[in-house]
């Protein structure tokens, strides 16, 4: 029988691999991220990379940089949260890369207070920021390979 901290953690495993595979709606080519907010065992919002609304889905330029208007994962979570009736006061974010630094601003000031994410990044602030802010933040890898996505 499973103590409730592994049945936690085994939850906290099948959202994180459920944000991969909503990173798969990413039209970029660089790299596809996806994000789930939950609150109280429920999706509350969902986003992943990708250009505003009405703009055309190509994340990159002809250089194959990433065009600076290309929105987050987490900021199109957040900005969900925003236009719609929930919010995401003591809510957890799943995403499948770390956090920037300006997600990291927004997930503090939207009142998430859980962070799990599966793959690392080679800057540190937007972590750093988070456990600053007094955020549980949690670095989970995933068993399969996240490059394909």
């Amino acid at each position: 029988m499973k103590t409730p901290e592994e049945k936690k953690h085994e939850l906290d495993l099948r959202y994180l691999r459920m944000a991969r595979i909503w990173a798969e709606n990413s039209y970029c080519e660089r790299r596809k991220v996806g994000a789930l907010i939950v609150k109280d065992k429920m999706i509350i919002s969902d986003g992943y990379n990708g250009t505003p609304a009405g703009f055309e889905n190509v994340c990159e330029d002809e250089n194959h940089l990433t065009k600076p208007y290309v929105l987050h994962a987490e900021a199109n979570a957040i900005t969900k949260i925003a236009r719609s009736g929930n919010n995401s006061e003591g809510a957890t974010l799943y995403v499948t890369d770390a956090p920037c630094i300006e997600c990291s601003k927004l997930i503090i000031q939207s009142g998430i207070k859980r962070v799990f994410y599966a793959r690392q990044y080679r800057l540190t602030d937007g972590i750093d920021l988070l456990q600053r802010a007094g955020i549980e933040v949690h670095y989970l890898p995933l068993d399969t390979p996240t490059e394909e996505l």
